[in-house]
């Protein structure tokens, strides 16, 4: 090996992972013995490389052995070797990647004292920041960690360093609940009124856990009821969260209205009947109907709701404002699920990112109990409120995909409006996706949009396949939702969206390759699917468009191995896309037309039936044969055209 042009050959690799691996399962004289006797150069080199791991950690030995608390080891390198003490490496958490992470920070994370102490004589960076700029005192105040806390606040660690989100030691130790840590923040001054980029101060995580010690605590500390930027107070986030305690010693507070505790009452009863994990109709009836009374303690200054309209997911309900009225639907749960849907709504707003989980949980209840019609106007509802705050939609797209599979499957009637209604979700968040990918902002994380986009490119294959089935069960559908429906299949097909290794929505179409979600979704959508590649076709899907390895759709269906069992669909689809334009005579990364890639003598006949061979086509291949130069010699819109008849090697 060569260290200075960074050529490894591979005896010095086996090296450096035996070195590591040592490291890494706490053999120090095995590690000690493979250094020894190395020049103090070639130490410097070994030490100090990292090694990727099949669970994605890539660390030094330094970082790994600090990280499984292998104090030997480390003492051990820091005695007889040197190695680079603020080196960054990437190491998992209880399933959570940490990248950048120094030694100091994987000892502090993973709750190694006498390491971390050994670290920080030795000379390391307390204040060594991650990628997410988290400090190993967070790390630290994350895990209840108080005697590493408090060491590394003695040793001038900073305890104000925010993370990436300005969220700070403060606010992560109010989340998790860990209360001495808390008090000793505060003790040391720690900021109660330091805002995350959300607007929550540390009383909102409090709150919205639970935990009325620290609640207690930092409002000791002068901690204030601010708003966050969803506009909501520790109040709120408290009854939001069906936090009872919290909320029952805040609406005591003297800088707490009358308006703010009725608020704050009408919220926790809403949200108990609608949460999954803390329903309880009883405790939602209690506080609704405090809510009320308080709404007419004083008969001179009645506090009357200010109602907006009515939604239709929510069967138009219209909100009690009597106590009778209030009174009359006790023992009658859909009211009372309908009227907390509603008041939620209300107190929170539309743009608030919390309003619509408990609607579709409530939405889900109804599914498992067969009224797929009140779970469907819920889901879009929510649907659309989710959009209207550019909130992702992955799993609410998929969620649609699955009842609609499974309502068809069943033989329940399908509303084709509603899924239009999902097609049109979906083709506005592909563009968006598209949009944060190709102009990505420093918020973004693009490998994670690069996966939704992934994710809604199959999940709107689904929708499309569900959309077919219906327009052929449904012969007299509406013109107008046929309409919309054409309208939207086109602009999907212009927005040009591929997977990572360049499938279209077309080759997905085609391939019998193509996953398929296996709850319901499976019971209706197979491919490839006719139906659903003729659709495309016909709204002006690129029928040559080439995925990374130069296949066309033409390419991908010639290799379905289900010929005789499945005659209709492969002729169908072979025939569409030579209909409408399809090349035959187009080659991929390996040199083969659809004609050289069929599987089956059946696919080969009926391509050789079709064989029509243009003259452009046969000049294209003749400048691809011959290597010949054209580009700039021919007009530009004929440059793509040649292209698609082969690579070649001189395209200059």
């Amino acid at each position: 090996m060569d260290p200075a042009c960074g050529v490894i050959d591979e005896p010095q690799l086996s090296l450096i992972k035996r070195i590591y691996y040592s490291a890494r399962d706490g053999m120090a004289i095995a590690l000690y013995t493979l250094l020894n006797d190395k020049s103090d150069a070639e130490v410097n080199y070994l030490i100090n490389q990292k090694v990727l791991e099949d669970d994605g950690q890539r660390c030094t030995p330094l970082i790994v052995a600090a990280r499984y608390g292998h104090i030997k080891v480390v003492r051990m390198l820091l005695d007889k070797f040197k190695p680079d003490l603020e080196q960054e490496g990437t190491v998992k958490f209880n399933g959570f990647v940490i990248e950048g992470a120094s030694a100091l920070w994987a000892a502090a994370g993973a709750g190694h004292l006498y390491i971390l102490k050994t670290l920080v004589k030795a000379g390391a960076d307390v204040n060594h920041t991650t990628k997410t700029n988290s400090t190993p005192l967070r790390a630290a105040c994350f895990n209840g960690r108080l005697d590493i806390v408090k060491y590394l606040s003695d040793h001038q660690a900073d305890i104000n360093i925010p993370n990436m989100f300005n969220n700070t030691c403060l606010m992560i130790a109010s989340y998790k609940g860990h209360l001495d840590i808390v008090n000793f923040l505060l003790d040391k001054a720690a900021d109660p009124n330091k805002k995350a980029n959300c607007g929550a101060t540390a009383l909102h995580f409090a709150a919205e856990c639970g935990h009325s010690a620290i609640v207690y605590e930092l409002l000791k500390y002068g901690a204030q009821m601010t708003k966050n930027v969803s506009g909501m107070t520790p109040l709120i986030t408290a009854a939001e969260r069906t936090r009872e305690e919290v909320v029952e010693y805040l609406i005591k507070r003297p800088e707490v209205t009358k308006e703010e505790k009725i608020d704050a009452y009408e919220l926790l009863g809403a949200s108990y009947a609608n949460d999954k994990d803390n329903y309880n109709l009883n405790m939602a009836y209690t506080y609704l109907w405090k809510a009320m009374r308080l709404r007419y303690s004083d008969t001179e200054n009645i506090i009357h709701k200010q109602l907006g309209s009515t939604v239709k997911a929510y069967e138009n309900w219209k909100e009690c404002e009597t106590i009778e009225s209030l009174e009359s639907i006790k023992f009658n749960p859909n009211a009372i699920h309908m009227e907390s849907l509603a008041i939620r709504e209300r107190i929170l707003g539309l743009h608030n990112p919390e309003l619509p989980h408990p609607i579709v949980f409530r939405g889900a209840i109804f599914a498992d109990n067969a009224r797929f019609d009140r779970c469907i106007d819920l889901w879009l509802h929510a649907l659309k409120l989710r959009q209207l705050n550019d909130i992702s939609i992955v799993t609410d797209l998929l969620r649609f995909a699955q009842v609609f599979s499974q309502m068809i499957h069943v033989g329940i009637d399908l509303d084709i409006s509603q899924v239009i209604n999902v097609l049109d979700a979906s083709v506005t968040e592909l563009n968006r996706n598209k949009i944060k990918i190709q102009n990505p902002n420093s918020k973004d994380d693009i490998d994670q949009c690069v996966e939704e986009m992934e994710s809604n490119i199959t999940t709107t294959l689904y929708i499309l396949t569900i959309l077919t089935k219906l327009m052929t069960l449904n012969g007299n559908s509406d013109e107008s939702d046929l309409t919309q429906a054409h309208h939207l299949v086109h602009k999907l097909c212009a927005l040009k969206v591929c997977l990572k290794d360049g499938q279209t929505l077309l080759h997905l179409a085609v391939n019998a390759e193509t996953p398929v979600d296996d709850f319901h979704t499976n019971d209706v959508c197979k491919f490839p699917c006719a139906a659903t590649a003729q659709l495309l076709i016909r709204c002006g899907a690129d029928i040559n468009a080439m995925d990374n390895e130069r296949n066309t759709p033409l390419h991908v269906i010639v290799g379905y191995c289900k010929a005789i069992s499945d005659f209709a669909t492969l002729h169908s689809i072979i025939i569409d896309l030579i209909e409408a334009g399809a090349h035959m005579d187009t080659v991929n990364n390996r040199g083969d037309t659809p004609y050289d890639a069929v599987t089956t003598g059946v696919a080969k006949i009926i391509l050789r039936t079709r064989t029509k061979l243009s003259l452009t086509c046969i000049a294209a291949k003749a400048v691809k044969t011959y290597d010949l130069p054209y580009r700039g010699n021919v007009p530009r819109s004929l440059e793509s055209f040649i292209e698609l008849h082969g690579p070649g090697l001189n395209q200059s």
